[in-house]
């Protein structure tokens, strides 16, 4: 397929790509076929949505697209123990993991049992002194306290640790790739179990917990009773899918949709509190909670105490809600600072080795657990590779792992533990965790690399900019804008839409904070439009823009909506340009 307005190299490097020929097909059809405009054709077009869908798919319902919760294997079985110790207000504990679905999934199950007059115990492991899942220690504690355990976002691998818990009963609410045997539990809720369907393997935990809690409201009606209010719940399954990096597909669009009018209503004294501290100023959007709150959540678990975002999501203090909103802040600058070190160290180590392997990966003495996820997810992006950062501490790697399109890496990395060269590991196709022995890291790595390639990540090329067409700039407008919106919520598995502005005079330009860039531009037919070149500089942009000396250019980005002093208009968020002429 030629190149899209035959942009083979970008001024960052990039090759453009457009719409496949039945990609295009099908824009046209809908086109044809429906009222909407061929801008929302093409983006829904790549989606995957057949005409006859369009306008159905932009109202994404959850009583359209949610499953009944029976359909998971143990599913029944979990939702009658947890009420029937809710209804004996037996003792429950929740052992959480410490990222964002953890946190969302613990406060899901903390605000639905508060409401059914039970305080729970939330457990929140040390991501340093006892890692990922539940461990043999603290199961025989809880256990030996408490009548009942749910594992949520966790369990599913940890058969020895579920074991130690067995004088309890024990629930597993999970999403992770599970093994060949079941743990010992007395029920296991998974769609990622060996033995399910796999239709909803895109449902991250905050998803699971939430059709648990669906079926615990069911089964309050069949016996007569009304259960808590669920719809007030979705701003955390919403927080949660889109902080663990779920497909936006299926039931995951409705979530989120729902979720963020909920969140938008501000009723959440938590999540109010951080967005206050976030400076966010507009209605939420899945940008919001994947880029400003989720990291903020995510800090307690990686540079700070693990249970702070769960007890943020649950707390009914405001004054406990603004104390741990501002010391999720603080900890989210440390955070950052650190994972600024890790990622130079891990860029110059990797890029030694080369990029052009099918494997990408960087180990290091005492770098810190809670980044090198975020710094694999770096490499990945700078590399289009699977990519590997691992911290070592006294003989011990403990690592993660970032996949990209079509190379699944979590099954690899059960395999690799499975064969001996990895002490544990296992996640999901997108993300792993993995701890290995300092001696074995080379081999596991090179192991890891010849399972990568027989997935075809050797192939991979440099990363394309894929786009969804032309817009003109006289057609870029408000409500347009707002149309393409409703084709979302956009994010893992359903790409933002990207257009290109073609052959386009580049007006005002400005360099603003740390090497961004403002600027307008034209067609000369149409209104001039306000473009945002995030890291301009670093790309390259910042020098070809605002030197253009009255060159043309074909600009690329999304179109979003900017809001000042109560007026909207508007903008592209600019990612890439090339001369008009060449």
């Amino acid at each position: 397929m030629s190149a899209f307005l035959n942009i083979e190299a970008s001024l960052t490097g990039r090759r453009w790509v457009g719409l496949s020929p039945e990609q295009d097909r099908m824009a046209e059809a809908m086109s044809q076929q429906t009222t909407l405009p061929r801008p929302i054709c093409q983006t829904l077009s790549r989606l995957g949505v057949a005409p006859e869908h369009a306008e159905r798919y932009l109202t994404p319902t959850l009583k359209e697209l949610l499953p009944d919760p029976s359909v998971l294997r143990d599913m029944d079985l979990a939702a009658e123990r947890i009420l029937r110790a809710a209804q004996a207000s037996e003792k429950i504990a929740i052992f959480a993991d410490y990222d964002v679905d953890g946190a969302t999934s613990a406060a899901l199950l903390i605000n639905w049992l508060r409401d059914m007059g039970v305080a729970a115990t939330l457990y929140i492991p040390d991501r340093i002194d006892e890692g990922y899942g539940p461990n043999e220690p603290a199961m025989e504690a809880l256990a030996r306290d408490h009548d009942l355990i749910i594992c949520v976002d966790c369990g599913t691998l940890s058969h020895d640790a579920l074991a130690a818990g067995s004088a309890a009963d024990i629930i597993v609410l999970d999403h992770h790739l599970g093994g060949e045997t079941l743990p010992p539990a007395l029920a296991v809720v998974n769609p990622n179990r060996q033995d399910e369907s796999g239709d909803l393997a895109h449902l991250c935990a905050a998803g699971v917990v939430f059709l648990t809690l669906v079926a615990l409201n069911r089964l309050l009606k069949n016996n007569g009773k009304s259960g808590p209010d669920l719809i007030a719940l979705l701003d955390l399954v919403a927080l949660g899918t889109v902080a663990d990096v779920a497909p936006l597909i299926g039931v995951n669009r409705a979530l989120v949709v729902q979720g963020l009018k909920v969140m938008g209503q501000r009723n959440r004294i938590g999540i109010k509190a951080l967005a206050d501290i976030s400076r966010m100023d507009t209605a939420p959007t899945s940008y919001h909670l994947g880029f400003l709150l989720g990291p903020r959540i995510n800090a307690g678990g990686r540079v700070g105490t693990p249970d702070l975002g769960a007890r943020l999501l649950s707390t009914l203090d405001n004054s406990e809600a603004e104390a741990l909103s501002e010391r999720l802040d603080a900890l989210n600058t440390e955070r950052r600072e650190i994972e600024e070190q890790v990622r130079i160290a891990a860029l110059a180590q990797a890029e030694s080795r080369g990029f052009d392997t099918p494997l990408v990966w960087a180990a290091g003495q005492g770098w810190h657990p809670g980044v090198v996820g975020i710094v694999a997810s770096r490499l990945k992006e700078a590399t289009n590779r699977p990519a590997v950062v691992i911290g070592v501490e006294d003989g011990i790697g403990k690592g993660s792992a970032r996949s990209v399109s079509g190379i699944d890496l979590g099954v690899q990395i059960q395999r690799l533990a499975a064969e001996g060269l990895l002490i544990k590991g296992g996640g999901h196709k997108m993300a792993a965790g993995l701890t290995v022995a300092e001696d074995k890291l080379e081999a596991a790595m090179e192991r890891l690399s010849e399972m990568m390639e027989k997935q075809g990540a050797g192939a991979l090329g440099p990363r394309d900019l894929k786009l969804d067409g032309v817009m003109m700039a006289s057609a870029a407008n408000v409500p347009l804008v707002e149309q393409l919106e409703k084709a979302g919520p956009f994010g893992a598995g359903a790409a933002a839409p990207r257009f290109a502005f073609p052959d386009q005079q580049i007006g005002f330009t400005k360099e603003v904070g740390q090497g961004h860039l403002k600027l307008s531009f034209s067609d000369g037919i149409g209104p001039k439009i306000d473009a945002i070149c995030f890291n301009a500089a670093e790309s390259g942009l910042m020098q070809a823009l605002t030197q253009h000396k009255g060159a043309r250019f074909h600009l690329a980005g999304r179109v979003e909506i900017n809001t000042w002093q109560g007026r909207q208009s508007v903008q592209l968020r600019l990612e890439d340009a090339a001369p008009a002429g060449g």
